[in-house]
C-alpha cells in the first residue's frame, strides 16, 4: 500500500497535490469504533489527527471506576462484601500523571472504602467523588475546584451515566468493551478493555505527546 493517501471529506474534488500520511499501524480504535480498512482509512486518518491535536491540549483527566479501572466483574463474599480487581499498570500510570502535575478526578457511583483508599491514599488522587448519581454535577465540581476548563479535560467512561461528562469533555475516551452508545460519543476508543490497561493506554498517549511520560 502506498505511504500516502488523499483526504476527501465530501467537500468536492480532491486536489492530487494534497497528500497526508496514512494512519500509523496499531491504532485502529478511534471515533465510534471504526475499523481501519480501504473504505474508511482516510476518515480514520482525519480523526486521528483531530485526536492527537486534542491530546496536546489536555491538562487534566477524569475517570469512572467500574468498567474502566475494573472489568465490571464483582466478587461477592459470604459476608456480602464486593471485591474488585484493578490493573497495577493503570495505577502506576496514574501515579506518574499525578507526579507530572495533572489534576486527576475519579467519579464513581460506588461507595467502597477500599477503592477510595487505593485512589486517595495510595495513588494521591485529591479529587475523589463517590456515591455519585449525577456525574455532570461532580464533573462541574471538579472544574470549579481545579480551575480546569472542560476544553482541557480528558474523560474516560464506559456506561450511560458517563455520557454527560463525556459530551462536555475535550477528549472523550472509553475502553474497548464500553457500551455502543458510549463508543459513539467518544473521540478515542482504547484497544484495551476495562481493567486491562485502558487507563494506562490513554495516559501514556497523552503524556508522550506532551513530553511528560517518564524516562528510565
Amino acid at each position: 500500500m502506498e505511504s500516502q493517501q488523499q483526504v476527501n471529506q465530501g467537500l468536492g474534488p480532491v486536489d492530487p497535490s494534497t497528500l497526508v500520511p496514512i494512519p500509523p499501524s496499531g491504532i485502529p480504535s478511534v471515533t465510534g469504533g471504526l475499523v481501519v480498512g480501504e473504505d474508511n482509512e482516510l476518515t480514520v486518518k482525519f480523526e486521528l489527527e483531530h485526536v492527537f491535536d486534542t491530546m496536546k491540549a489536555v491538562r487534566a483527566f477524569v475517570f469512572d471506576v467500574d468498567g474502566v479501572f475494573t472489568n465490571n466483574d464483582l466478587m461477592v463474599t459470604e459476608a456480602g462484601e464486593y471485591l474488585r480487581t484493578m490493573n497495577v499498570r493503570d495505577g502506576q500510570a496514574l501515579r506518574w500523571a499525578v507526579d507530572a502535575g495533572y489534576p486527576i478526578g475519579i467519579i464513581t457511583g460506588g461507595t467502597s472504602e477500599g477503592v477510595k483508599k487505593r485512589f486517595t491514599t495510595h495513588l494521591g488522587i485529591a479529587e475523589y467523588y463517590s456515591g455519585v448519581k449525577d456525574k455532570s454535577v461532580a464533573f462541574q465540581s471538579f472544574m470549579q475546584r481545579t480551575g480546569i476548563k472542560s476544553t482541557e479535560i480528558c474523560y474516560m467512561g464506559d456506561d450511560l451515566p458517563d455520557l454527560p461528562p463525556l459530551r462536555k469533555s475535550a477528549l472523550a475516551c472509553c475502553p474497548a468493551d464500553a457500551i455502543p452508545e458510549i463508543m459513539a460519543a467518544c473521540d478515542y476508543i482504547s484497544p484495551l478493555p476495562g481493567g486491562a490497561g485502558c487507563v494506562r493506554d490513554v495516559l501514556e498517549k497523552v503524556m508522550k505527546i506532551q513530553g511528560k511520560w517518564p524516562k528510565y
